[in-house]
């Protein structure tokens, strides 16, 4: 709320600025007037400036009240609405001072008289229609400041002053006069001469040669001083009603932006601000939705991370309990089953012997499944240096041959991550469940596509019983292949090995995918 009405305040402060400034040009132009002197000259520059003063004012407040109203118009209005505050009518002002404009008079020569003209010379106004009748263009020069000469009403001295008008500063910005009205003059910046303001028309005033003033005339600042009063007391209120109007919808705008950064530093990234473009405010919303997209990312990215560790820490410990442990039972069982069977009759031998195998294969198993939950370092090696570190980790440790043909392929890394995976799976499950003495990695790009074989020369099996021992690591890898929208092969017979076959297409889109579909890869 503190916002909104300080803005509204700034509403009322321009509003009363304009006002005050179209006072105070007026008062720098027509107070030298007031105070000139008490000849003929002097009070026909008061009597014009202290009317074209009121006419200033009225036309500024009209020009707010009612914008896109040509100045043509105004003028007219200006003239009708000052009514008895000015001497066009031809009404005696008892407080006037000057040359008191009066119906009264001896002839057409014997009286003073007062005209509202526009900027072309063409009469709006008249005290005097059988003299400067409505719609005729005065017969004198229109530029301010007086002069003696021959009139339509005989030989008189006159004086002309400007009727000033600025639509600037009003309040919504103010207008300018509508198409194809008079503007008037070049605008300037110094407002004690009435720069920045434009001639709108002149109050011409003439009086006969010798003409005496009536008495009981004074000079008074209180008939310029009253209209700006009035206009304040008017535009004030409008001011501040627009000021509160107009900035509603942009102080929601930041209470809701407010609202949600208050949400944002609480650490829930899910409230987004609606954005209404088109200015400076909607670009802002614009980038903090962008903002706190990015933080969402970044917090998802690190949430992500840190559960990775977190399995490749869990993994790590479940691998050295494994080795100190059961690893070291199944060496025991190994070595007490070999002297079971040397000591043992002949007719326990062959227990001894099933024993002394059972044990061997068991120890195998858990060497792969070591393996399976060793870490390979993929994202700083690459996928080929990891898949040769994998291999050469089955060699040393198990003792069998692994012959890695692997071609420099570059891929994204949800790809990267499948087919190491892949890999490690199926050699895993060959060494497990197939005894083989070989097996046979093989990568390469073909097309859009990435093929990944792996072979092995073990006992094979029947792949309608893969059920049996097969199942849980062959469906996984199916389900890791056809997340990417690849296909998995698998053929086997008994006796005859084992082939894994995995094609994995590489359209642009899968370059965007995350690395965290299906299960996170080993590092």
């Amino acid at each position: 709320m503190g916002l909104r009405r300080r803005m509204a305040a700034s509403y009322v402060m321009v509003t009363a600025a304009a006002v005050l400034a179209v006072e105070a040009v007026l008062l720098g132009l027509y107070v030298p007037s007031l105070v000139s002197g008490s000849d003929l000259q002097s009070r026909l520059q008061d009597q014009a400036g202290r009317d074209a003063k009121v006419l200033s004012l009225t036309l500024t407040k009209l020009a707010a009240l009612s914008p896109g109203v040509p100045v043509e118009e105004l003028l007219v209005m200006a003239a009708r609405d000052s009514g008895d505050a000015i001497s066009l009518s031809g009404t005696p002002l008892g407080d006037d001072s000057g040359v008191m404009i009066s119906k009264t008079g001896t002839g057409r020569s014997g009286r003073p008289i007062e005209v509202l003209a526009d900027r072309r010379g063409q009469v709006i106004g008249s005290s005097a229609q059988d003299v400067y009748a409505t719609g005729s263009v005065l017969p004198v020069p229109l530029s301010s400041g007086g002069n003696t000469g021959k009139t339509p009403a005989g030989k008189a001295m006159w004086w002309v002053s400007p009727v000033l008008f600025s639509s600037t500063g009003m309040p919504g910005g103010g207008q300018a006069p509508a198409k194809g009205a008079s503007t008037g003059g070049k605008a300037g910046k110094d407002p004690s001469r009435g720069e920045g303001f434009t001639t709108a028309a002149y109050v011409f005033v003439q009086a006969p040669l010798g003409y005496a003033a009536p008495p009981g005339t004074s000079s008074s600042l209180y008939p310029l001083l009253l209209p700006g009063v009035l206009a304040l007391s008017l535009v004030l209120p409008v001011g501040l009603l627009f000021g509160m109007l107009s900035t509603r919808r942009l102080i929601g705008r930041v209470q809701r932006l407010a609202a949600v950064t208050g949400a944002v530093s609480q650490g829930d990234f899910r409230p987004r601000v609606p954005v209404t473009p088109g200015d400076e405010v909607g670009r802002l919303e614009e980038s903090f939705n962008a903002m706190t997209e990015r933080l969402s990312g970044s917090v998802a990215a690190e949430r992500l991370l840190a559960e990775a560790d977190a399995r490749q820490a869990e993994r790590a410990r479940i691998a050295r309990e494994l080795h100190d442990s059961i690893s070291q039972d199944l060496f025991s069982l190994s070595l007490l089953a070999a002297g079971m069977r040397r000591a043992a009759p002949q007719t326990l031998r062959p227990q001894a012997d099933s024993m002394e195998r059972t044990a061997a294969r068991a120890m195998r198993e858990m060497q792969a499944l070591l393996l399976e939950l060793r870490p390979v370092a993929l994202e700083d090696a690459g996928l080929v240096p990891a898949l040769h570190e994998l291999c050469r980790a089955y060699e040393s440790r198990l003792g069998i041959r692994v012959d890695a043909v692997l071609d420099e392929v570059t891929l994204p890394p949800a790809v990267e991550h499948a087919v190491l995976r892949l890999v490690q799976e199926s050699i895993g499950n060959a060494i497990k469940h197939a005894e083989p003495e070989l097996v046979e990695v093989r990568l390469r790009r073909t097309g859009d596509a990435v093929t990944v074989e792996v072979r092995d020369d073990g006992e094979g099996f029947d792949p309608a019983s893969a059920a049996a021992g097969h199942g849980m690591g062959l469906t996984m890898m199916r389900e890791r292949v056809r997340e990417l929208g690849g296909s998995l092969r698998l053929s086997t017979e008994p006796g005859d090995g084992t082939t894994v076959t995995a094609r994995l297409p590489l359209p642009p889109a899968r370059w965007e995918s995350a690395p965290g579909a299906g299960e996170e890869p080993p590092r």
